[in-house]
């Protein structure tokens, strides 16, 4: 007996199967040669210069970058201010987020259609357009060059507000009205009723705040002065002066490992449920 002939529609599908991964095979490597090729610099000797056609590999390999990038900086200074921050904004948003989302989903008052795009207006303002009213409200609040200076313009989140507010609209009314019968007040229509189905959501919010402030750097840069508040990513910016015609490739990228390192351990480690989160909250 033959083997039966796949038909045009069996054949166009496996065509695009193979076109899809090899499609995203090419960017992984593509998006991955940056890394790559800090990883390798880092193992360099700092003596061994970098010309054009030998940026890549070297005769001999050390872990000197690293312990000399450490001893140049603070980084234990620099990881806790990072990690205050990113908590700091992290348990702030998760509360303006969640309120604002319930107002929204919940409640109909006048001008809730035009206050709700407004908020979302938000979303499409730079940052860098922020930087001078920002700072100037820093400096008035005498917070400059602290970690709640960092912290404070975050405290609000537009695309949070808009995620929850989704989030909520998605909750059956039959189970918010039998809250409403059962006499529950309206926290406890967010703890019981609203929150328990968007978990996904509030967790992927999560990551997303987590790995936005963890890499965030010009308002670091311009609203600290010193390393008792400065980041990671702000204490790069002194491996950047190093030489004296600019930067040493080799101990920045060492640095810049140590800065990304956390995040991108914790990535591999939870990537499945990084994932899941995402495709469960809807977020594209």
């Amino acid at each position: 007996m033959t083997a039966p002939h796949p038909t045009p529609r069996a054949f166009l599908k496996k065509l695009a199967h193979w076109i899809t991964n090899s499609l995203a095979t090419f960017l992984a490597v593509l998006w991955s040669i940056p890394i790559l090729w800090a990883l390798v610099a880092s193992f360099r000797p700092a003596n061994d210069p970098m010309s054009r056609g030998d940026v890549w590999f070297s005769a001999s390999v050390t872990t000197e970058n690293y312990l000399h990038a450490w001893s140049l900086a603070p980084f234990g200074q620099y990881y806790i201010n990072t990690i205050l921050v990113v908590l700091m904004v992290l348990a702030v948003q998760l509360v303006t987020i969640v309120l604002a989302g319930f107002a929204f989903a919940h409640f109909d008052f006048l001008g809730k259609r035009g206050l709700f795009f407004f908020v979302l207006l938000q979303m499409i303002i730079p940052t860098a357009a922020l930087l001078a009213p920002n700072f100037a409200t820093i400096r008035w609040m005498g917070l400059f060059d602290t970690r709640l200076a960092i912290a404070i313009p975050y405290f609000g989140s537009a695309f949070g507000m808009f995620l929850m507010r989704q989030a909520f609209l998605e909750v059956p009314r039959d189970l918010v009205d039998a809250g409403i019968i059962d006499g529950c007040a309206w926290w406890q229509l967010i703890l019981n009723v609203y929150l328990p189905p968007s978990v996904p959501s509030l967790v992927a919010f999560g990551l997303s705040s987590a790995t936005w402030h963890w890499n965030e750097f010009i308002w670091p840069l311009v609203i600290t002065n010193s390393d008792k508040s400065r980041p990671l990513t702000a204490g790069l910016v002194r491996f950047t002066q190093l030489g004296e015609i600019g930067a040493r490739w080799t101990l920045l990228s060492a640095a810049t490992l140590m800065v990304i390192a956390p995040l991108f351990i914790t990535f591999l480690i939870f990537q499945r449920r990084f994932i899941r989160s995402f495709l469960h909250s809807g977020l594209k």
